[in-house]
């Protein structure tokens, strides 16, 4: 099969959009053929659009014929996760309960790409507000994994995982307050950057919560961070602008010091094949001449329950007014989950939140280390229509526990595929750095993802996936 214009990658199409070999038009219309074949079995996407696409499109190569391009990504398709406001278009947060007033204003990573010219594709999928690691919602279609359809893409922004690895486009921006980001490009065999705290601007700001780049490559993550990081006042809890050398991921291991943690110290224990896989990433570490060391996990079960038990006492919080016939239209899993938090008294919600203090502190003592090894998820792809991988409301985050401390550590943190389960089935290996060093993380992405073993064909191009 020859190469499609949907499949190459961000910096391919920029370099080939200022040299005039390539027109935005030609490749809009190669990533909507490609959603169209490709959407009656991911059901990634929310407000696809074709005519204003192409609108879009014509624009950007108006402006390339003139030499007057916004940016260097000018013209190049990126998607958008449904959480971030794009005005014009509601934002029903993945739910049958949820709100389909059109939004009056673009969220910052969406005021970003469009200052830039990129041309809004589509917005992705995503569970009950978020809520879940999976593409399992009661208001979009249940999202699949393009590795395996009867598989979960993971979440919350699934269909971001799902239209990266099928090839919507190279540029996605999904958002991660618990491994939103990198548990589906774990799950779908992509790259992911979940920045450190504050890098990009959001709106709304949480503690926790960052938006980040979804891309098939180490350098389309960086080039996006080039204009997703520009700063924004309306996020109130924002880093100081830096001018950081994004694109500059040149650079080698030898002399690192890293540390490997293959259990994430609560939930569900890591599988065999996902252990293999990151420990053969270590190797290759340890070849470039980093010297690798094993290293315990500080996070406890009590630091997921007390985190589990915070997050439920902030959605009940939220969901509480909400009239019953409403309230009856979300998840059934998702109300089993926080109807508990009715009964919290004020002791209980207070010693969830010191939780997330427990490992802010706990997770310092690793800072002697240049960078830290991971598993992304202790297990692979799980079953499509289950709402998370052990599929039980009161244990809900057994399979975040390497993902939701960087959060609230603030930590950058990355996903790579780093192999392959017998079943075919992608590993991500996290790779995370200490607080503010996104360069360090991208840097040992870019590295690693030259050293890594040849990888497999992308989804879209096997036989279960042509018509």
């Amino acid at each position: 099969m020859k190469e499609e214009l949907a499949d190459l990658t961000g910096v391919e199409l920029a370099e080939s959009f200022a040299a005039g070999t390539l027109s935005p038009v030609d490749v809009a219309e190669d990533v909507l053929a490609r959603a169209e074949r490709l959407e009656p079995h991911l059901c990634a996407t929310y407000a696809l659009e074709p005519e204003a696409v192409r609108a879009q499109a014509r624009a950007s190569e108006a402006r390339w014929h003139k030499g007057a391009p916004l940016s260097v990504i000018d013209g190049i398709p990126v998607t958008l996760k449904e959480l971030i406001a794009t005005k014009g278009t509601p934002k029903p947060v993945g739910t049958a309960a949820g709100d389909m007033t059109p939004q009056t204003h673009d969220a910052p990573p969406a005021q970003r790409m469009r200052e830039a010219g990129a041309v809004l594709l589509a917005k992705t999928t995503v569970p009950d507000y978020g809520m879940l690691s999976s593409g399992l919602s009661s208001f979009h279609k249940l999202a699949r994994n393009p590795w395996d359809l009867s598989r979960n893409p993971g979440g919350s922004s699934a269909g971001a995982g799902a239209a990266a690895a099928a090839g919507y486009g190279p540029f996605h921006v999904g958002t991660d307050i618990g491994g939103s980001v990198r548990l589906p490009a774990g799950w779908c065999g992509i790259f992911a950057h979940k920045p450190s705290n504050g890098r990009i601007p959001i709106d709304p700001p949480y503690i926790g919560r960052v938006a980040g780049p979804m891309t098939r490559t180490v350098a389309d993550a960086a080039l996006m961070m080039t204009h997703l990081s520009l700063p924004d006042r309306r996020d109130f809890m924002d880093l100081p602008y830096q001018e950081l050398p994004w694109r500059q991921l040149e650079g080698d291991v030898a002399g690192l010091r890293i540390g490997l943690m293959l259990e994430a110290g609560c939930g569900s224990p890591t599988e065999p094949e996902v252990a293999e896989a990151v420990t053969e990433a270590a190797r290759l570490f340890e070849h470039g001449g980093a010297i690798v060391e094993p290293v315990e996990p500080f996070m406890t079960p009590e630091m997921l329950d007390g985190l589990d038990r915070f997050w439920r006492a902030r959605f009940h919080a939220e969901m509480r007014d909400l009239p019953a016939e409403k309230y009856g239209l979300i998840l059934e899993y998702i109300r089993k989950w926080v109807e508990p938090a009715a009964h919290y008294d004020g002791m209980e919600v207070y010693t969830g939140f010191d939780q997330i203090i427990q490992m802010r502190e706990r997770g310092r003592a690793y800072n002697d280390y240049d960078l830290l090894l991971s598993p992304v998820a202790p297990m692979p792809a799980f079953p499509a229509e289950l709402a998370s991988p052990v599929n039980d409301p009161m244990r809900p985050f057994e399979h975040i526990g390497f993902t939701v401390p960087y959060n609230m550590t603030e930590q950058p943190a990355s996903s790579i595929n780093c192999g392959y389960t017998r079943e075919g089935l992608p590993v991500g290996l996290q790779i995370v750095g200490r607080r503010f060093e996104d360069m360090a993380v991208l840097r040992a992405s870019a590295w690693y993802e030259k050293a890594r073993p040849a990888q497999r064909p992308w989804p879209c191009r096997r036989e279960v996936m042509a018509d």
